[in-house]
């Protein structure tokens, strides 16, 4: 994600900087790497790396993403103006784990000029946590020229893809559990699984227990043109997190004309069809519905269209970070005045 904010300001003209404890290589992008972080208590450490690294770039605006880690050192930082951006579990699940917890969350929130967000239930935890701090939907967007439909037609019947990562908030051993269920009754399915992460062994053993290695391709990362690759032959997308805010996955599924199945989260319920969510975790559930989309290819195409059309309306990309662009002139005006 960041690395597709940064590409998108350098097209737009900004000089980008990156101050990071997990650099990867961004084409034009000066970056200042801080030491390691392992701990979660480790960021409160990080604060005097990261305010010399922003005494020496003397930047116009700062953008921390994340707030209780990159938001938190920008807060103690003190350069303005100052943009911080929400990702999902930073606000969502974090200000829940202790008192504490919650009051250094607001008190980061309350440092920023405006927090923005990809869905409208994080940003009422935003304006809950810090009243009178502007909040301003910004979703992540989609590049619509690379992720487009594919002729329907030409799809296998029953390829399905699952496009999140391998960490246990994303149930991906629930949707193969629930694959082992729709392959006895459509054994023409097949399950393509992008992604990786933690629980990499585990989810290889599963696919091993389940006897499903001739049906489940594990795919791990792919670059965006890898991953367009693999929608263009799917007809549904699977996305059943525990917690989230708006997917980008979710996102590019829509726009590449997939029918969509959703766990019943309020992120998903201003995307997708309310007929299409089930409870995460729940495998059973999940399988119904996989297999009732299986089985009616009409409605599936129906669903996938629909999606399509609504991500030329609102997902474009361009258009999200045209109104980023926005905000930090509209920023660096008022506090030069």
């Amino acid at each position: 994600h960041v690395q597709r904010w940064a590409r998108e300001m350098l097209a737009r003209g900004w000089r980008v900087s990156l101050v990071t404890a997990r650099p990867a290589p961004i084409g034009g992008v000066e970056q200042i790497v801080l030491p390691p972080v392992a701990r979660s208590r480790d960021w409160l450490l990080r604060v005097g790396a990261a305010r010399r690294a922003l005494q020496r770039l003397q930047p116009d605006v700062v953008h921390a993403h994340y707030v209780t880690s990159y938001g938190y050192l920008a807060a103690r930082a003190a350069r303005h103006p100052l943009v911080m951006t929400a990702w999902g579990s930073d606000l969502l699940l974090t200000p829940r784990q202790s008192p504490w917890m919650r009051w250094l969350t607001a008190w980061t929130l309350r440092r920023a000029d405006v927090v923005t967000g990809d869905s409208q239930d994080l940003l009422a935890v935003a304006r809950a946590l810090a009243p009178g701090v502007p909040a301003q939907l910004v979703h992540w967007g989609v590049d619509l020229a690379r992720f487009a439909p594919a002729p329907w037609a030409a799809k296998p019947p029953a390829d399905v893809v699952s496009l999140r990562s391998w960490e246990p908030n994303y149930h991906i051993d629930t949707i193969l559990r629930a694959f082992a269920q729709v392959r006895a009754a459509r054994p023409d399915a097949r399950l393509h699984v992008l992604g990786g992460g933690s629980q990499t062994s585990i989810l290889r053993k599963l696919v091993a227990d389940l006897s499903l290695q001739n049906s489940v391709q594990l795919h791990g990362r792919l670059d965006d043109a890898g991953m367009a690759a693999v929608l263009a032959r799917c007809k549904l997308s699977i996305s059943v997190p525990q917690s989230d805010a708006t997917s980008v996955s979710v996102l590019e599924s829509m726009a590449s004309g997939l029918a969509v199945i959703g766990s019943d989260l309020p992120a998903n319920r201003e995307w997708l069809d309310a007929a299409l969510l089930v409870p995460a975790g729940d495998a059973h559930r999940l399988a119904a519905c996989w297999l009732d989309l299986l089985n009616d290819d009409a409605r599936a195409a129906a669903a996938g269209q629909r999606n399509a059309e609504r991500m030329v309306l609102e997902g474009d990309r361009r258009v999200q970070m045209d109104a980023v662009d926005a905000l930090y002139r509209r920023l660096m005006r008022e506090v030069r005045t």
